[in-house]
């Protein structure tokens, strides 16, 4: 089974979009898929045609009630797909977990669960880096990055693979990212054909081959409370989630190979902490150590971080 979190700290980039009809294709092509929303505007939850202002139990609860997820499974209209909504109560969430102990793994215990029941788990996370996104990438295994084929989309896309690395160096030895996906793809222009060519020279080996073209039918199908699949069947934006889709499926063997060896690293992770803290006199100095970093990943608030590529990520961030 695979987990897989979507993340940009941007809005309006496809990331709801990408999660909702991605979710939808692969339930088309017969793999059991569970979109969890953990973004509080709930904009997952209500395409799938849930009444978010209705919710007698969310995703607020799983977090601050220790609530099974399995008792907020939604079923769909979508054969082979489940949803798990939120709204916005989870936007109080990270202050009231603030003095939570291991308030960053609470999701990952939560979906622990699942994990005989699906074929795809699939986190649609805020448009942030705070300590939502922090525990759906301490839960995955995967990352999914969708991004709008502008420019000034690039300048947010190191920043947030860094904080995919921290996370991965402090919290989650097991965790990928799979891949960048393209989206908001502008046939008409060369703008949007001169950014793809960018993300394929800074990531080569990231970039999916499937991009996801703009259209009229993706932009309205929200309303509709239906997937481009079922909004328009035979749309190019069907087109282009089904094409995606597939390809997510073909690189099961390629993360089937990384999901083992990400558990072995796991192990091997925790007995070298267990190693550390036995040999250690400083145990609360390494556990605030350690709380600074995960901080860090979820706020980027020191903003001395700087890219690799020589754009500093507090400037990229100012100017999308």
């Amino acid at each position: 089974m695979r987990t897989i979190a979507l993340i940009n700290q941007k809005g309006g980039v496809g990331k709801t979009t990408t999660a909702v009809n991605l979710g939808a294709s692969l339930a088309d092509l017969g793999k059991k898929v569970v979109l969890i929303d953990i973004d509080p505007q709930g904009n997952s939850s209500s395409w799938m045609g849930i009444n978010i202002n209705e919710l007698h139990k969310s995703m607020f609860n799983v977090f601050q009630d220790d609530l099974p997820i399995k008792e907020i499974l939604h079923e769909t209209s979508i054969e082979n797909m489940w949803v798990v909504p939120s709204n916005v109560t989870l936007a109080a969430i990270e202050r009231t977990l603030a003095n939570k102990l291991e308030n960053d793994t609470i999701l990952k215990k939560s979906i622990s669960p699942l994990k005989n029941q699906f074929d795809y788990i699939i986190l649609d996370c805020p448009p942030s880096l705070g300590l939502l996104t922090v525990n759906a990438l301490s839960a995955v295994k995967e990352v999914i990055i969708p991004l709008e084929t502008k420019v000034l989309a690039l300048n947010g896309l190191v920043t947030l693979i860094n904080t995919v690395n921290l996370v991965k160096d402090t919290l989650n030895p097991s965790l990928e990212v799979t891949g960048i996906v393209a989206c908001m793809f502008d046939v008409r222009t060369n703008l949007s054909n001169k950014v793809v060519e960018k993300i394929k020279e800074k990531f080569h080996d990231k970039l999916f081959n499937s991009i996801i073209r703009e259209s009229t039918q993706l932009a309205e199908c929200p309303v509709s409370s239906q997937p481009i699949t079922r909004y328009a069947p035979d749309s190019r934006g069907t087109q282009d989630y089904m094409d995606l889709a597939r390809e997510v499926i073909e690189g099961e063997k390629e993360v089937a190979r990384y999901y083992e060896e990400g558990e072995a690293e796991t192990i091997r992770h925790s007995d070298e902490e267990s190693k550390e803290a036995d040999q250690s006199d400083n145990d609360e100095d390494e556990t605030d150590q350690y709380s600074g970093e995960v901080e860090t990943a979820a706020g980027w608030q020191s903003g001395e971080e700087k890219s690799e590529v020589g754009h500093s990520p507090g400037e990229g961030e100012k100017e999308e």
